[in-house]
């Protein structure tokens, strides 16, 4: 494949990825809200939790579609143009692909049909057993498919026999070194991205003068959820960090824009990398701030992104200013969640209400969720080039020998009828 069909094959996988992402990323978090307003209904017999319920079911299930349908165009590209990573590593993406298919398919959409239709027709329990079902579905899918995801980039408890891996270790495979981490803040993420959209929507009602008990359910647990969650992700976040600086460091010294690997880095806020020069030219940073975070003490030694070069010059790291400023919108959001869902669980909980400002920056952090999911899979995606199987396969070598104008051709095609 020429240069020219690699980066359109690679721009239309993550196209369709990052279209696909939208909805699991909303629709795990969901799953486990409307099992819990469900729980909530059944112990308590409240009507307004099943009225609540009933309300998110419908967003849930459109959300669920679409994630089907999106995950099943994606996958097709396998197939088309990445045949030879399907050949160099089907032996191992081909068993976790077909456990989150069955996982999807048989658990999720099975039960899916009671949770829609079967409310009232099947005894309570029976229905909130389903909708809890439903939720471990989506939980699970998720387990397979970040499973893999981590083996790309991690990869363990395999050998390469005539250029394929296959497996030999399955429990290594799947547990590799970086998948609880991957598998924890993505879980986390699609809480906090159902968190703020339910909180943001019912904030945006209550402006609206839609002062009704559903539309309180609705802001306070969205809030409560956010408020709990957040921390922990910042937790597991800097956990994931370390674990990365360990098993990638140069997708870490591409997220710190750090160039020589040195003691006393400092915490760059923002720069502007200049990849041919191989500097930044304009930076603002907090002095030692990396190596404290990295390696918790002021003269820790962090990686640079020189040690990455070859000696004709060639790059072995990913490209800076992507993963350098999606890491930043990412970490910017997260810190945003933290201040406003603070801000409004302590108004909430001490005086029993919003205030018009806190509900206008509920409404602003709306979407917040999706963003930064979108701006951390960017950082994690682009962060592993040039390697797709990071030490086994490279992107380059993973792709099929299909012209530029056949995949140009799809490519517009996918971007009008997803238009």
């Amino acid at each position: 494949m020429d240069t020219l069909a690699l980066d359109l094959a690679r721009f239309q996988f993550a196209f369709t990825i990052g279209f696909h992402i939208i909805f699991p990323a909303f629709s795990i978090g969901l799953a486990s809200y409307l099992a819990v307003l469900e729980g909530l209904w059944l112990l308590t017999g409240r009507q307004i939790f099943i009225d609540v319920f009933h309300f998110w079911l419908k967003i849930f299930a459109i959300t669920f579609g679409m994630g089907v349908v999106s995950g099943i165009v994606m996958s097709y590209q396998f197939g088309t143009n990445w045949a030879a990573f399907s050949d160099k590593a089907g032996p191992v993406i081909g068993p976790l692909m077909g456990y989150e298919v069955l996982t999807a398919f048989f658990l999720e959409a099975t039960f899916l049909g009671i949770m829609l239709f079967g409310f009232r027709r099947v005894p309570d329990w029976v229905h909130t057993g389903a909708t809890v079902l439903v939720a471990f579905g989506t939980t699970m899918s998720a387990f397979w498919i970040l499973a893999l995801n981590s083996w790309m980039h991690t990869p363990a408890g395999h050998e390469m026999r005539d250029g394929v891996a296959h497996a030999v270790d399955w429990w290594a495979i799947i547990f590799n070194p970086s998948m609880p981490y991957r598998l924890t803040h993505m879980l986390l993420a699609s809480g906090l991205t159902a968190a703020f959209l339910v909180a943001g929507l019912s904030a945006w009602r209550w402006l609206k003068d839609q002062r009704t008990e559903d539309v309180t359910i609705g802001v306070k647990t969205g809030v409560t959820v956010a408020a709990v969650l957040i921390p922990i992700q910042i937790f597991v976040g800097d956990l994931h960090g370390l674990n990365t600086l360990e098993h990638q460091p140069a997708k870490v010294a591409a997220m710190e824009a750090n160039w020589e690997t040195r003691g006393n880095v400092p915490l760059v806020l923002f720069a502007i990398p200049n990849e041919r020069e191989r500097r930044n030219d304009f930076e603002i940073a907090v002095p030692n701030g990396a190596s404290l975070i990295l390696k918790h003490e002021a003269e820790g030694v962090v990686p640079g992104l020189n040690d990455f070069v070859a000696a004709d010059g060639t790059r072995n790291h990913p490209p800076v200013a992507p993963v350098f400023f999606a890491f930043r919108i990412m970490v910017g959001i997260g810190v945003l969640m933290l201040l406003v869902s603070w801000s409004a669980g302590f108004r909430i909980w001490r005086r029993g209400s919003l205030n018009r400002p806190l509900a206008w920056l509920l409404v602003a952090m709306t979407f917040s969720g999706w963003i930064a999911t979108l701006s951390g899979w960017y950082v994690t995606e682009i962060g592993r080039q040039p390697w797709l199987v990071t030490g086994v396969l490279t992107t380059a070598q993973a792709a099929s020998r299909v012209s530029a104008g056949m995949i140009g051709t799809t490519l517009a095609m996918y971007l009008a009828i997803y238009a």
